[in-house]
């Protein structure tokens, strides 16, 4: 076994090995696990698409190789020169003798947690060291997945000519109103961090009539729950010349599309998971309907309250719904009125967990006016968006969607830490 800062090319990727017809091949990766049994040691290595299985026989494979291997250390960085044969009990059906082990990177620490093991350490002890968490398996799954869903729900935006958008992250006034803010030091003034693309993608409209944007979003909420995250990443979406129900059309496709790309996806990789199941037509519930029901229950809530989980999961909803036709008072100023009290608005729910909120936006210069000044804010602050109004500002609608609950949700995944890649949450600022 040699030590050397040149390490040998890769010319296979573990997917690869079964299909060719080559004997002899460069595999490289991290060694996940290293066992011996008599006169036999084995090394499982990963690679970008899975594992492969080198096997060192007493006699058959160079001494020193066979004397090395239980000195290497789970973790390390490999690449492995050797004669390639079938086995139907390794991964891929195939198994390297190796001829020669390359030390790319050796792992000069033992891991904290244990990859393979069936009892996990504690979520917190596991994102204190990230990058050697997600090398478990049932992660880089949920991330494949991730992966593909992304891809799917573009291509979606795309065959229906949306135009992909990126909108700034540092802003200068608060999208949704409240105080659920980070501020920033902007040179000389006070910026902060956006909450939504809200406005620039209602903007936008204006030019390309369909925009999408997928990226970070910031909110400052205190919430220690297994739902919340401060930094999260939204899939927004703004249409012109539509309403909210077009809207909702629009996500039951794209929750159709993620659905078959995910069970197509878990099928091709032998992925288990449980994943949910919809209807063609996602059930609509307006939100006065629900609050009689919540009275029914004994819950004290009164009409323009908010509907919280609990009330939810007394009601026993389960899969996807909406709720539709909130009150005005607990809606955004952008959001269109359908009466004095009612307004054009959604919510998408799955069980008592909330997806994705959007609503028919307002599209009158005068109407949005009045709106803000009924909630108490300062116009003069949001002139740079009031003033696009004066050209034409198009009937427009959309919606955000918080990819890692819907993540959650297509993965049964409970914590909403697991489907962030670095999460960042009121008590965590690193890694």
């Amino acid at each position: 076994m040699s030590h050397t800062d040149n390490c040998i090319k890769r010319d296979h990727y573990s997917k690869e090995l079964k299909n060719t017809n080559v004997e002899l091949v460069t595999v490289t990766g991290w060694i996940s696990s290293i066992r011996s049994h008599k006169n036999i040691r084995f090394v499982t290595i990963q690679d970008r698409f899975g594992e492969i299985q080198i096997v060192a026989k007493r006699g058959t494979c160079n001494n020193d190789i066979f004397d090395m291997i239980p000195k290497l250390k789970e973790h390390s960085s490999i690449s492995v020169n050797g004669k390639l044969q079938s086995s139907e009990k390794s991964p891929n059906g195939v198994e390297i003798i190796p001829f020669q082990i390359n030390i790319i990177s050796k792992a000069e620490k033992i891991s904290p947690f244990n990859n393979n093991a069936k009892t996990l350490e504690s979520i917190d002890t596991r994102l204190d060291l990230r990058a050697i968490d997600l090398r478990r398996k049932s992660l880089r799954d949920l991330f494949l997945i991730r992966n593909e869903i992304l891809k799917s729900i573009r291509k979606y935006f795309y065959q229906n000519y949306f135009v992909e958008v990126n909108t700034p992250k540092i802003i200068s006034t608060s999208t949704e109103g409240g105080s659920s803010l980070f501020p920033v030091f902007y040179y000389n003034k006070e910026a902060f961090l956006a909450q939504s693309p809200q406005l620039y993608k209602e903007q936008l409209t204006m030019s390309f009539e369909k925009v999408f944007e997928i990226s970070s979003i910031f909110r400052a909420e205190a919430s220690r729950t297994n739902r919340h995250l401060s930094e999260a990443i939204s899939i927004d979406f703004e249409e012109a010349f539509v309403n909210y129900f077009d809207i909702m059309v629009r996500l039951e496709h794209i929750i159709k599309t993620s659905l078959e790309t995910l069970n197509r996806f878990i099928k091709c990789q032998n992925i288990v998971i449980d994943i949910p199941k919809t209807q063609d037509v996602i059930p609509k519930y307006t939100y006065d309907d629900l609050i009689n029901e919540i009275q029914k229950t004994g819950y004290d809530v009164e009409w323009g309250d908010d509907i919280s989980p609990k009330h939810l999961k007394k009601l026993g909803l389960n899969d996807f719904y909406f709720i539709i036709d909130w009150p005005n008072s607990t809606k955004p100023f952008y959001v269109k009125d359908k009466s004095k009290t009612i307004s054009e608005s959604f919510d998408l729910m799955y069980g008592d967990l909330e997806i994705s909120s959007g609503s028919t936006r307002i599209s009158n210069k005068i109407e949005i006016k009045n709106k803000m000044q009924n909630k108490s804010m300062h116009t003069n602050l949001f002139d740079y968006h009031l003033r696009v109004f004066d050209y034409g500002m198009p009937p427009h609608s959309g919606c955000g969607i918080g990819l890692e609950r819907f993540l959650m949700v297509l993965t049964n995944t409970t914590n909403i830490r697991d489907v962030s890649f670095y999460p960042r949450d009121v008590d965590r600022l690193i890694p």
